[in-house]
């Protein structure tokens, strides 16, 4: 029997690395192939005079070092904790997710710079030739995504959700580059581009307000510190709870600690089980459970934090 659970643990470790291996494959295809088109973009909007491509090949550019920093993260995640990071390797990601915010940050800024001087002085562009680039751009972008478009976690979605991004802003130059194939409006393009700067400051501040809760150690999104104390009261033999405290590694693996009083002679094993199962059902992975006595004296009964 025991050999038989033994190798239901193999089996299950052996699927969980080989969906982690098909993740990190798909993350390095859609690096690669986001890439290659980022390349094309900057000399197709260099010979189409197109502001609108030049920045979205600058975005491109971000996305693919957004893709490269992904798909090391998505291995190095994977990496058992040790003597020197005791929670293993999880929060590096959010290293990753301010370098990308910076590089994109930086990028908008210098593309809004540019829009705004081709507003002052229109310039004729390539119609014909930003469409072609349009087409290619949501076929690949859209490969790029459906790569990843089954990821459950916060490092795939968020890639996948920057890919998104990208074949709208594709389809937004494809009907821009249509329109300015039959009516001349050279002002279009440059409206279009600051359009797509300003799209992404918007997700930039998103990005940069969910990684700064992060990092610091702000309680973890529709986790409800009131309700899991009120639960926890609510097992019978607890008297009191204080010193809870709840924060997340990465966006997704969840962590707690709490100090629970009880009464004398209570069955202290059952009321740490129990304690635990509430941690569970509100997306805590890791607890931390201290059980006192009510005629005990806890320093951090009264701290501020």
């Amino acid at each position: 029997m025991v050999g038989h659970k033994h190798n239901h643990g193999n089996v299950h470790n052996h699927d969980k690395k080989h969906e982690h291996d098909h993740v990190s494959s798909g993350i390095g295809i859609a690096f690669f192939l986001n890439l290659a088109f980022s390349l094309i973009e900057v000399v197709g909007g260099y010979l189409t005079n197109s502001v609108a491509i030049l920045s979205d090949a600058l975005h491109d550019l971000g996305d693919s070092f957004s893709l490269a920093l992904a798909w090391y993260f998505q291995r190095l995640s994977r990496k058992e904790r040790d003597s020197k990071y005791s929670y293993g390797y999880r929060r590096f990601s959010l290293l990753g997710a301010l370098i990308n915010s910076a590089v994109l940050l930086t990028g908008s800024i210098f593309v809004i710079s540019e829009s705004v001087s081709r507003l002052m002085s229109p310039e004729t562009v390539d119609a014909k030739g930003m469409l072609i680039l349009a087409v290619f751009g949501i076929v690949i972008n859209g490969i790029a995504m459906l790569k990843l478009r089954k990821g459950k976690s916060l490092n795939e979605r968020t890639v996948a959700l920057h890919l998104l991004e990208d074949v709208l802003g594709w389809m937004a130059v494809l009907v821009a580059s249509v329109v300015m194939m039959f009516v001349e409006i050279p002002v279009l393009d440059p409206i279009l581009s600051l359009g797509i700067a300003c799209y992404i400051l918007f997700n930039i501040y998103h990005n940069l307000r969910d990684t700064l809760r992060v990092i610091l150690q702000g309680t973890p999104e529709n986790i409800d510190g009131d309700e899991i104390e009120k639960a926890l009261l609510d097992i019978e033999g607890v008297e009191s709870v204080h010193d809870l405290h709840l924060w997340t590694m990465d966006g997704e693996f969840n962590i707690s600690s709490v100090h629970i009083v009880v009464a004398v002679n209570q069955d202290i094993t059952e009321i740490k089980n129990r304690a635990r199962q509430i941690m569970k059902q509100y997306n805590l992975q890791h607890s931390t459970i201290e059980i006192e006595q009510s005629e005990e004296n806890c320093e951090y009964s009264d701290t501020c934090f």
